[in-house]
Order: C-alpha cells, then sequence, then structure tokens
C-alpha cells in the first residue's frame, strides 16, 4: 500500500477524532447545565411531596411521581460474599467476567479454559498523534 495513503488515512482519523472530541466536550459542558437544572427541579418537587403528602402531581404538561430509589453497596467484600454462601444466595451479584482479571488468568494459565467461556477476539487499530518536537 502507498504510504502516502496511509499518511492521509491517519491524518484524516485524527482530524475526525480531533472534532468528535470537540462536539462531546460541548455536549457535555451543555448536557451538565441542564442536568443541574433538571435536579433542583427534582429537588423541589421532593420538597412540595413531603410539604403536601403527595406521591404524584398530575399536571396538563406531565404528570411527576415520587417513588423511593435504593442503592446497595458493600464495604465488607469478605463477609459479603460469606453471607451469599451461606444464605445461596449467588444471584446478588451481576453476571459478568472481569475482562483486565480473565485477561491476566488466561496469560498466565494459557492450558486451562473455564467450561463455558467464550472469547471474541478481534484486530484493533490504535492511532497517535506525532508529537512535534
Amino acid at each position: 500500500m502507498d504510504n502516502v495513503s496511509i499518511e492521509k488515512i491517519v491524518q484524516a482519523y485524527i482530524k475526525i477524532r480531533d472534532a468528535k472530541e470537540i462536539l462531546y466536550q460541548e455536549y457535555k459542558s451543555n448536557t451538565e447545565e441542564l442536568e443541574n437544572q433538571m435536579s433542583l427541579l427534582k429537588h423541589k418537587l421532593v420538597e412540595i411531596s413531603k410539604e403536601t403528602g403527595a406521591t404524584s402531581f398530575s399536571t396538563p404538561h406531565g404528570t411527576a411521581y415520587r417513588t423511593v430509589k435504593n442503592r446497595y453497596w458493600t464495604n465488607d467484600w469478605e463477609h459479603f460474599y460469606g453471607f451469599m454462601r451461606d444464605n445461596n444466595a449467588l444471584e446478588l451479584l451481576e453476571k459478568r467476567i472481569h475482562q483486565a482479571n480473565m485477561k491476566e488468568f488466561m496469560d498466565q494459565n494459557p492450558d486451562l479454559h473455564p467450561p463455558g467461556l467464550n472469547i471474541d477476539s478481534e484486530y484493533e487499530i490504535t492511532i497517535q498523534r506525532r508529537r512535534s518536537k
């Protein structure tokens, strides 16, 4: 393949990536401000809900519902794992494989292949900008 066309491909890729980053930063900045405004409005509705005892508000523009959102986490994984084992509650965790740890395990144990493990490999190209000196 002609080096000039490779040069042009890399140059075009970097130009597009830079344009994409600019758009992303603009989007992120604009979206962050909108998210802040929406959050303030939600907090105001929670206050009104507490004051009035209402759990929903119906308006000509839409309906707002007050719900309870729980988030669970642990600071003691050792005891949490023990609890799951003791109560046969392994479904308390999500089913996914830690990618970096699995790669390290496979690199260190090339002859071991866990049953049911699927590996999808594909070539990837990484393009770095040349820094001028």
